[in-house]
């Protein structure tokens, strides 16, 4: 091999898409360097130099340091300080996306007040954005719906002032336990219906009595005879029946026998 097979240090930087001060900065901490110079002193990199800098210039662009690139170098297993460099950067990833998810809830409570400063169309403390996350998409679309209808017909009660006042203090974990609670109703409801229990039995008239209970926990004092027109919904309401029916088919109209049955059981 003569020097014609040689490169010099701009050829290099060339290459590797680095800068010639970086490479002499490579040099001069021990990492990677020229083999020999020229007759008239200039760096020479020979193709085993430049193999080593491509090397040194992919571990720095992993995120590696130059004193954690000697180490390797030195132990000749780049395998470890990889494994740790990968483990370091998903933990950016997890802070990134959590802060990436923090932005856009906060960007679209601000564009929601912006497009309208003077109404706050969403009355809870969790955004819309965590309303989808938390109900799906299906459910968090039709949420104005369920809200204007509920108050064309309740909005004068008691019951809808109790609810809408409790409703509005929730945050997103209270907001994920109530969603826990009803999908846990709805399969223990499911249950029944599947183990051939009559929506008469006591197993069905119990799951339904657990259904007006969690209403009367979280959202407002539900009675026996409120408690049975709920379940008239179930059949009535496309958006309700299929809630219902995406669990089991004919989950509905079970669920709407066994309140009524409920509502017999205590006299409404």
């Amino acid at each position: 091999m003569t020097e014609q097979d040689d490169l010099t240090v701009g050829q290099v930087a060339e290459i590797l898409g680095a800068t010639v001060r970086t490479l002499h900065h490579y040099e001069a901490v021990g990492v990677a360097g020229a083999s020999h110079r020229s007759w008239a002193g200039y760096r020479l990199y020979t193709p085993e130099d430049l193999a080593r800098l491509e090397r040194v210039v992919f571990l720095r662009r992993l995120g590696l340091s130059l004193e954690e690139i000697a180490q390797v170098e030195q132990e000749g297993d780049a395998v470890t300080r990889l494994r740790e460099r990968r483990e370091a950067v998903m933990h950016q990833v997890e802070e990134l996306t959590g802060l990436l998810d923090a932005i856009d809830t906060a960007l679209e409570a601000e564009m929601t007040t912006q497009h309208d400063p003077t109404e706050n169309t969403n009355p809870y403390r969790i955004s819309r954005a965590e309303q989808r996350e938390i109900f799906g998409d299906s459910f968090a679309a039709d949420l104005d719906d369920y809200e204007a209808e509920a108050q064309q017909r309740w909005g004068d009660s008691p019951v809808w002032e109790q609810s809408r006042q409790r409703t509005a203090q929730y945050d997103k974990a209270q907001w994920e336990q109530v969603k826990a609670e009803s999908d846990q109703l709805l399969a223990d409801l499911a249950a029944a219906m599947q183990a051939g229990e009559p929506a008469t039995s006591e197993r069905a008239m119990d799951a339904a009595e657990a259904h007006r209970q969690h209403v009367i926990r979280w959202f407002y004092d539900c009675t026996p005879a409120i408690h049975r027109g709920l379940g008239e919904l179930y059949v009535t309401d496309e958006r309700f029946r299929r809630t219902y029916e995406e669990v089991a088919p004919g989950l509905a109209q079970y669920a709407c026998d066994a309140h009524a049955a409920n509502a017999d059981r205590q006299g409404a």
